[in-house]
């Protein structure tokens, strides 16, 4: 259905900004995008002079990316 390959392709855009904003790529597995998270943690955490905002959106994008793994691992769509 239309609104299904829609959904897609939202997906596969968030997915894309938050590989970007991580700096990994497709291939990352789950130690390589908590090693990113962890990197840009500590260059936007507040005590850093980052912002919360900053600090949210890194952990949205590490949750985001875990959970496609998940979800290619256990074989869901």
């Amino acid at each position: 259905m239309p609104w299904q390959i829609l959904q897609k392709s939202e997906q596969s855009q968030k997915e894309a900004m938050a590989r970007r904003l991580l700096g990994v790529d497709r291939s990352a597995s789950r130690a390589d995008i908590a090693e990113a998270h962890r990197r840009l943690l500590a260059k936007v955490h507040p005590d850093r002079g980052g912002s919360n905002e900053a600090v949210h959106a890194a952990t949205a994008a590490r949750d985001l990316l875990l959970a496609r793994l998940t979800r290619t691992e256990t074989g869901a769509p």
